[in-house]
């Protein structure tokens, strides 16, 4: 993509599969391993068991078996916390321009978003951006990197 001065950005974006060190949210400093996840997960299963023995036998479903429709529901709850935990995976976004002649860029912005949807978003509002001003916004999520002087 191009900017006003007729300098081309690359924009690229790649999922995280640890969190990134600068991301701040309250949420992940408290959990600092997965021993609550596990324990969570049991208690779902065992739950879900005794929902299942403690169902009378009187109790009619709407299809052929009370089984199928009590089975189906746990296995969409189990499956919601997956899929939103990969939906929801921090990305890094990159914006970079111009080469210094040993192949790195002149200017690079960085920064992370996260969710797969937002990521799409963001990539788009930062093109439009660039095209407009020549660069990402300051105010996005997007910052530039200095490089250390060698």
């Amino acid at each position: 993509m191009l900017d006003p001065d007729g300098h081309r950005w690359t924009l690229r974006s790649q999922m995280e599969w640890r969190q990134p060190d600068d991301v701040d949210d309250f949420e992940h400093d408290v959990s600092a391993s997965s021993t609550s996840a596990f324990v969570l997960f049991g208690l779902i299963i065992v739950l879900a068991v005794v929902l299942v023995v403690a169902i009378p036998e009187d109790v009619v479903a709407p299809w052929s078996g009370r089984m199928l429709w009590l089975g189906l529901l746990i296995v969409l709850t189990i499956l919601f916390f997956p899929t939103r935990w990969a939906l929801r995976r921090p990305w890094r976004v990159v914006a970079e321009t111009g080469d210094n002649g040993e192949g790195e860029p002149v200017e690079r912005w960085v920064g992370s978003v996260r969710g797969v949807f937002t990521v799409r978003q963001q990539l788009r509002q930062v093109a439009r951006d660039i095209h407009v001003d020549g660069h990402p916004s300051i105010e996005g999520p997007l910052q530039p990197v200095v490089e250390p002087v060698a």
